[in-house]
């Protein structure tokens, strides 16, 4: 009976967290562009950060309970779950064809991101890493607006997608209405969710990093398999690759450092000889893909297939393994 109620919160958890992410984001950009923001600066800072407001919301409350393993399993997982999943099942339903040049460039920056954040896991995460993390994420800020203005200027397909992706005017009371709502729910269904979650782990026995690696981290990570889904539809391929690059550079400086502030300390072993090296190789595939000298980024149903196999095969080795 305890396991059902659990789970069943769990669900209830992820379903509200979803739904009040996208209410969150678009009450904020709207309201960002009632004041008059730019709808390009919009889509790649609130937008991007917004999307990534479930794992945010998370990590920060289990850290507070003591529950940093969920945390960082929740980063890692995410990441993991962005390529492994989202790509790979994008690509069996279509074909990925990414050609900007600003794609091109985020590339190096996330493969560069994440090898940093691994090599400051190794002596535990403290502080000084978490202020490392997000003066990188300011930088990383404001190298991607100066950037993506100049491909806006020259009709970069990826930047003029994520214009139009900004949605339309909304009025100013039913924009903060939106706002409200779901931080609201991004709050009570984050804690819901984390409250679910450790008890689901005690029930089994298992830590809390496995099930911020699997569950959690699955849960977090739907919106943007929602939003990748959504653009390869209208066949706007790279803003489903982008959506995954932003997002996982934004979990790695801005979720991932919250540990480090909030519960610093060593990490598993597992986390520095399984996790972080999965998900650097799967950063490692997308690289490759995307800098492919065939003319612009691709990946075919073929590659979707071994992606998605690889992440399959990640949450059995997790499963298989879920005392570590």
């Amino acid at each position: 009976m305890e396991i059902l109620v659990n789970s069943s919160l769990l669900l209830v958890g992820l379903i509200i967290l979803v739904i009040s992410a996208d209410k969150f984001v678009g009450g904020t950009a709207a309201i960002a562009r009632n004041f008059g923001v730019p709808p390009l600066l919009i889509g790649l800072t609130i937008v991007g950060l917004g999307t990534s407001a479930p794992e945010i919301l998370v990590s920060a409350i289990a850290c507070l309970q003591g529950n940093s393993g969920l945390a960082i399993g929740n980063a890692l997982g995410s990441n993991i779950a962005n390529i492994g999943l989202i790509l790979g099942c994008t690509a069996l339903i279509s074909p990925l064809a990414f050609q900007s040049n600003l794609l091109k460039r985020e590339l190096p920056v996330l493969a560069a991101i994440s090898v940093i954040c691994y090599l400051l896991a190794f002596d535990g995460l403290s502080p000084v890493d978490g202020v490392v993390m997000v003066v990188m994420l300011v930088v990383f800020l404001v190298w991607l607006i100066s950037s993506a203005k100049r491909n806006r200027q020259a009709r970069d397909d990826f930047t003029l997608e994520v214009e139009s992706e900004i949605p339309e005017e909304m009025e100013s009371w039913k924009a903060w209405l939106f706002f409200a709502l779901g931080l609201t729910g991004l709050l009570l269904s984050s804690r819901l969710l984390v409250y679910a979650a450790v008890n689901v782990a005690q029930i089994f026995g298992v830590s809390d990093l496995v099930i911020g690696l699997t569950i959690v981290a699955l849960g977090t990570s739907l919106p943007e398999l929602a939003a990748s889904i959504a653009s390869v539809l209208k066949k706007e391929d790279d803003l489903a690759v982008g959506n995954v690059i932003g997002s996982n550079i934004y979990n790695l400086l801005a979720v991932y450092s919250l540990p480090a502030f909030m519960a610093p300390g060593l990490l598993a072993q597992s986390v520095l000889q399984r996790d972080f090296p999965v998900m650097l190789g799967l950063t490692a595939v997308l690289f490759v893909f995307g800098m492919s000298p065939r003319g612009g980024g691709r990946i075919n149903r073929i590659e979707g297939t071994v992606i998605l196999i690889t992440y399959l095969a990640y949450q059995w080795i997790v499963f298989q393994n879920t005392s570590i």
